[in-house]
């Protein structure tokens, strides 16, 4: 099985033994972050640095300029964290080291265009921004991640890209110091406090037969349960029962339909900047109305639509089968996506068998996440495992 391991690019700009290692992890492929959000990051074998503190959601590449012209909303260039291209340089060590390389693009997902622009993010029940979250329904929105998508993706020396929160994105997010804990939230509860009520979201809901304000006003009122701690949760059939089965039918319409809009035409779009052969995946989750980085999609849509999917599998490579059922052919790529860093829940000890059961369930690839956060120890049992596979 093809294995790829994340990568960002200050994990190896300015650390010379950086690429061999990763490369002598066993590895034949890196997926080396491009675009990205904020984020603190460990660096635990940098020569200059431990930490690293990317202050905002930006581009590590410098961004082209004539490309952006026409829109209203641009992507942030990258601050001392990454300054310059630090794409194209991590990508040509990790290059020189043997490796394949492919841009890791993150879209739905950008707090500063929240801040500074507030209109465009997603709009709860209850009036509350999540600025974290761009609503996918503007067009202005659609327009800068589509265009973001074609410039990050199809970095000068990639041969293909993973494409990151294609999606929806809800309230289930580490935001800053975050204190959102105190009322557990199944899958029912998430799915109402995402519904997006700005006013494109308003007119979508509208033309699916929904009158917004008495939509707004249900999904309060569903919710009321959840904040004295009384509500069962049992997923979309608790959504159908607290919003009735045509309401809760038609939010799921407008939902479903932005988001495939916006995945065929951001897979369109890298296709035609990039050059013939390249690869195009997305991160999914395999239940459509799922928010978050793992896009939720239709896995017969998006297997018609992509290469392939990278699908999270750390404590069970279950979400696998329904892409598996899908691809026929086993023309897809199918990657399974287990974390190794002990520190932040992942297994590298029981890689292997991980692996073998991912396989087993359909998966044909495999991703690491993450070699540049993880320790010493958990990448010498990354390499006993891919040895042994």
């Amino acid at each position: 099985m093809k294995t790829s391991a994340f990568v960002y690019p200050w994990d190896v700009v300015g650390d010379p033994d950086a690429a061999r290692r990763i490369a002598d992890l066993g590895v034949r492929q890196v997926t080396l972050a491009a675009a990205y959000h904020s984020t603190r990051a460990l660096t635990p074998r940098h020569p200059r640095h431990r930490v690293v503190t990317a202050d905002h959601a930006s581009v590590l590449y410098p961004p082209d300029e004539q490309h952006w012209a026409a829109h209203e909303l641009r992507p942030y260039p990258a601050g001392d964290w990454a300054p310059g291209d630090a794409w194209g340089e991590a990508a040509a060590a990790l290059t020189d080291a043997g490796l394949d390389v492919h841009t890791w693009v993150v879209l739905a997902h950008n707090s500063r265009m929240g801040d500074e622009h507030p209109d465009t993010s997603v709009v709860n029940a209850y009036g509350d921004r999540y600025p974290w979250a761009p609503c996918i329904a503007q067009p202005a929105t659609r327009a800068h991640l589509v265009a973001l998508a074609a410039e990050a993706a199809t970095r000068p020396g990639a041969r293909g890209t993973e494409l990151e929160s294609l999606g929806w994105y809800g309230l289930a997010h580490l935001h800053a110091h975050d204190k959102t804990g105190g009322v557990g939230l199944g899958e029912a509860a998430q799915y109402l406090m995402a519904l997006c009520f700005c006013p494109d979201c308003r007119d979508g809901y509208a033309r699916h037969g929904l009158e917004p304000d008495e939509l707004r006003r249900s999904v309060r009122a569903a919710l009321e349960p959840v904040w004295r701690g009384e509500a069962a949760d049992d997923g979309w059939g608790s959504v159908e029962k607290l919003l009735g089965a045509e309401t809760a039918a038609a939010t799921r319409a407008h939902r479903d339909a932005t988001a495939r809009g916006l995945q065929e035409a951001a897979v369109a779009a890298v296709r035609e900047a990039a050059p013939a052969g390249f690869q195009v995946l997305l991160h999914a989750d395999p239940v459509s109305y799922h928010c978050g980085a793992n896009a939720g999609v239709d896995p017969a849509h998006i297997l018609s639509v992509a290469d392939g999917v990278v699908v999270p599998c750390t404590g069970g490579a279950g979400p696998l089968t329904p892409f598996a059922e899908q691809d026929k052919g086993g023309g897809k790529v199918l990657a399974a996506n287990l974390t190794v860093v002990r520190g932040m829940g992942g297994s590298p000890h029981t890689l292997a068998a991980d692996a073998r059961a991912a396989r087993e369930l359909g998966a044909n690839e495999l991703r690491l996440y993450h070699a540049g956060l993880a320790s010493d120890a958990d990448l010498g049992l990354v390499a006993e495992a891919l040895a042994e596979l």
